[in-house]
């Protein structure tokens, strides 16, 4: 090959492997048209770290069919679901031609409702919980995973109720250090395309379809958020809470990443680019604190319990006062 055709298919080659500055790209470096294609991987790769997790903790798949440790709800519209794995929150968010929207949409609102229900029901007698997040894929032996059962164990010992997503990794150490404790431990499931299979130390499991059903029950039912280094799923919960409380929609709750280490780089790039930008004010930083203690992060849990009954409290009592 002549030396001028190689120095161009090297081009060629560096222009795929590292895209212009200036040019669009994935956040992978792939060129934008392959991100449409990007969804069914990304599917995969779920799937993948429920595998990996349950793997790591010695666990092989189970057969196919209900856990028979929990008893499952009745789905009126179970009959009408389709063969392929379409899950619901799918169902509600793609774009549908107007006729079938004003047969399936308003129906649909009737499951939602039906959903909040049943969570609601099964967890109102959770009176103080806190809610522990983090990767699928670690494994028992790891550090973290052994942090996020002490820390949970602790809260159980404290009285708190423990909430997690019900799966492996970070999930199933939490929910194992609430067993220990001697405290309730809740799974709340997520439907996706492929089963989840929850973890072994749950009292609790209540699956959900929507995952905005889901997030509500994590966040009405926890005095905080205990979040351990994890994924997209992980960083979603984190930053929903903090829109929650910079609105004022919920008060002295704290936000407590696990792993210095792991968040510092998220931590430097709030600092360094969204603070310094005017995007958020420098007391918007204080509502996350960093931790690598579990005896301080349970600490600043029952902490901010306590502050939180006593404004609960007092706002109440304004309220009667005023009305």
């Amino acid at each position: 090959m002549p030396a001028k055709v190689k120095r161009s298919a090297a081009r060629s080659r560096r222009t795929r492997a590292t895209p212009a500055h200036d040019a669009p790209h994935t956040a992978a470096g792939n060129r934008p048209a392959e991100s449409l294609h990007a969804g069914a991987k990304a599917v995969a790769a779920a799937r993948e770290r429920h595998e990996i997790g349950h793997a790591a903790a010695g666990r092989e798949p189970p057969p196919h069919g209900p856990d028979p440790r929990f008893h499952a709800t009745a789905r009126l519209d179970d009959a009408i679901r389709d063969v392929v794995p379409v899950t619901e929150d799918e169902r509600l968010l793609r774009p549908a031609p107007r006729t079938e929207f004003t047969h399936t949409d308003p129906w649909r609102v009737l499951r939602i409702t039906g959903e909040f229900v049943e969570g609601f029901d099964r967890l109102a007698s959770v009176e103080k919980a806190v809610t522990i997040f983090g990767s699928a894929r670690v494994a028992p032996g790891d550090p973290q995973y052994r942090a996020a059962e002490e820390v949970a164990r602790l809260l159980a010992r404290a009285g708190f109720a423990i909430i997690t997503g019900g799966g492996p990794g970070i999930m199933e150490a939490a929910n194992k250090g609430a067993t220990e404790g001697g405290g309730l431990s809740i799974g709340c499931n997520i439907e996706l395309p492929f089963e989840q299979r929850p973890n072994p130390y749950l009292d609790t499991l209540i699956d959900f379809r929507y995952f905005f059903v889901r997030k509500t029950m994590f966040v009405k039912y926890s005095a905080a958020f205990l979040i351990f280094p994890g994924g997209f799923g992980t960083l979603d919960e984190l930053f929903e809470a903090l829109v929650l409380i910079q609105t004022g929609k919920l008060y002295h709750f704290p936000v407590i990443l696990f792993g210095q280490r792991y968040w510092s780089g998220l931590v430097r790039w709030l600092q360094a680019r969204v603070l310094r930008e005017g995007k958020i004010c420098p007391a918007d930083l204080d509502l996350i604190v960093l931790t690598d203690d579990p005896a301080q992060a349970a600490r600043l849990v029952i902490d901010a319990y306590d502050v939180q009954t006593r404004t609960a409290v007092e706002r109440s009592d304004r309220e009667r006062a005023r009305s």
